[in-house]
């Protein structure tokens, strides 16, 4: 055999079970970062998520408190607007009960 021959067979004997040993290192290494990262995404997500469904019902409960305020007062803001529409002085009309 010759010097070329043997340092090939050392190669593929050595250096590539080597070389690839180091490569799924490597590998693993990246998918751990890509889990923990995933991770970290996720609890990101969620927080936002949280918030914005906080918001959501602070935005609710102020829509139900207008609902209220509009349908108990529906009766006499209406007759408010009514007397904004009458021509007469306010002194000459008659309260409205």
């Amino acid at each position: 055999m010759n010097g070329f021959t043997i340092f090939m067979l050392a190669v593929v004997v050595i250096g590539l079970p080597v070389g690839l040993g180091i490569a799924s290192e490597m590998f693993k290494s990246w998918l751990r970062h890509k889990e923990r990262m995933g991770e970290a995404l996720n609890a990101q997500t969620a927080e936002k998520a949280a918030q914005y469904a906080a918001q959501t019902e602070r935005l609710e409960e102020r829509v139900r408190v207008l609902e209220r305020i509009v349908t108990d007062r529906g009766v006499d803001l209406a007759q408010e607007i009514e007397s904004l529409r009458d021509d007469r002085p306010a002194a000459r009309r008659l309260p409205v009960n």
